[in-house]
């Protein structure tokens, strides 16, 4: 199962466009310099009201489907 390590900071109305659908991805550059693209969604459980911040593994299915997240 591939996985990736981001660090990411999005602020609280850059989040907020996400959540209302006008941005349904994210796109950032993992530690290890490859290019990610994964649904916004995934990152609800992270958001406070500073927005989100911090280092995340995402894991993705050998088809590469999310699988699953967790802040490090």
């Amino acid at each position: 199962m591939p996985t990736l390590v981001v660090n990411l900071v999005i602020a609280p109305d850059e989040y907020q466009r996400m959540y209302s659908g006008a941005a349904r991805h994210v796109s950032t550059v993992s530690v290890d310099g490859r290019k990610v693209q994964f649904p916004a969604n995934i990152l609800r459980p992270y958001v406070t009201r500073g927005g989100i911040r911090g280092r995340f593994m995402i894991r993705f299915s050998s088809d590469n489907r999310f699988e699953s997240i967790q802040r490090l």
